[in-house]
């Protein structure tokens, strides 16, 4: 009953979220399943499990997409199969690439439903998660979100779980971390004007911000900008003591290599997006202090850690998709962690049925390489309190400033 009520006071909020997001726009086209080193291969045979994969391939969000899936490929190259009622199904990926666009989003899921599958994984982006999510919600197909963070993604929607933390608690997290770090009294806020993370997170952290004497100066940029010099000089004139920019990685990687090209002083507060390597390559070299919130560390599980680095050098493609190096993505540990909450909730539901399925997840638990996973009973969001807080080391690596909790 608790579920039900909340859904129906939330639906109303999901709508309207649905109606002003804009999202990134995608430039890919939207794929299914196939036999290529990217996709991994078909499985054929009777006793079948078919897991959909929601990401994007392609677009502003595609460096991450690919290392959310490296993740689930990873886990399934270690566990291919599951037991159902005491027989054994192979466990077959199935992809169908969202763009990174929230147009191309619903087409992406319904392909997804089409193909028959049991449960979706993804999306790394909440924009697409949000605008995909109906479309599972109305065919009975449960979904788990894996690191879209937006409250939006669950909220009024019975069948979208999630694993990861939500941005009320990282944007808290962000805005009490530079007041304690830097004795911030003014923050500068820059986003994407047409993406419902991006601006989200703004006002969760702006909200933490001012109710602890902050002030916050904010602006937003169109969509496909590439010269962010105004809004970096803006925030220097505007004497901001840290810069908070919850942005995709393409765009990150372009605000960090100008930023340095004008020799921005104030720090420089990243979201989970912000963890990539892509980005500590726009760092490489440079003084800028890049400091962001995150999911898992490197060194948080050295068994999955030599794992999956294995993996990377190894498996084809593998290395290219995870941006050149074998460094450890938190969206790639997710989205390891992601694979065995679904196969739990398929062993728990005895079942290869979405509504059974769905009726299991409430009741999974499972210790991953991220932490412990359990959902809530009202949204099934993740219960979770904490952060990793790392910052760049300038020479290509991360190294952890701390791990914060709710209390903090």
């Amino acid at each position: 009953m608790k579920r039900i009520l909340a859904s129906a006071l939330s639906a109303a909020l999901l709508m309207g979220a649905l109606a002003g997001c804009g999202g990134n726009t995608g430039y890919g086209s939207v794929s299914g399943s196939g036999s290529d080193a990217s996709t991994g291969g078909s499985s054929s045979g009777e006793n079948v499990i078919k897991i959909g994969v929601f990401e994007p391939a392609t677009g502003d969000s595609a460096y991450g997409g690919k290392k959310e899936m490296l993740g689930m490929q990873y886990a399934n190259s270690l566990t291919p199969t599951v037991e159902v009622g005491g027989t054994e199904y192979t466990v077959e990926l199935v992809y169908a690439d969202n763009g990174s666009s929230t147009d191309k989003a619903p087409t992406a899921a319904s392909q997804l439903v089409s193909e028959g599958v049991s449960l979706v994984l993804g999306s790394y982006g909440s924009g697409v998660s949000i605008a995909g999510g109906p479309t599972f919600g109305s065919a009975g197909i449960p979904a788990i979100g894996v690191t879209c963070t937006n409250p939006n993604v669950t909220a009024g929607n019975d069948y979208y779980f999630r694993i990861c933390f939500l941005d009320p608690f990282q944007g808290t997290v962000l805005a009490n971390f530079a007041m304690d770090k830097f004795s911030a009294t003014t923050a500068y806020c820059l986003g994407d004007a047409g993406n419902e993370y991006d601006q989200g997170l703004i006002a969760y952290f702006e909200q933490a911000f001012t109710a602890a004497g902050g002030t916050v100066i904010k602006d937003s940029f169109p969509t496909n900008n590439s010269d962010f010099n105004s809004y970096l000089n803006k925030a220097k004139d505007q004497g901001a003591d840290v810069i908070f920019t919850p942005v995709s990685i393409a765009y990150a990687t372009q605000i960090i290599t100008q930023a340095a090209d004008l020799g921005i002083e104030a720090p420089f507060l990243g979201s989970d997006t912000l963890d990539d390597n892509m980005v500590l390559e726009a760092a490489k070299g440079t003084n800028v202090q890049l400091y962001v919130s995150t999911f898992y560390q490197e060194g948080g599980d050295p068994a999955f850690d030599e794992g999956i680095k294995n993996y990377i050098n190894t498996a084809d493609g593998a290395l290219e998709a995870n941006g050149g190096n074998d460094t450890i993505a938190a969206v790639s540990a997710m989205g390891y962690d992601a694979y065995y909450v679904a196969l739990e909730a398929i062993k728990a539901a005895g079942s290869a049925d979405p509504a059974d399925i769905k009726a299991a997840l409430w009741d999974v638990t499972y210790d991953g390489v991220s932490g412990h996973i359990e959902f809530d009973d009202v949204n099934g969001d993740a219960v979770r309190d904490t952060a990793y807080i790392k910052h760049s080391t300038n020479d290509g690596a991360w190294e952890l400033e701390g791990v914060q909790t709710v209390a903090e």
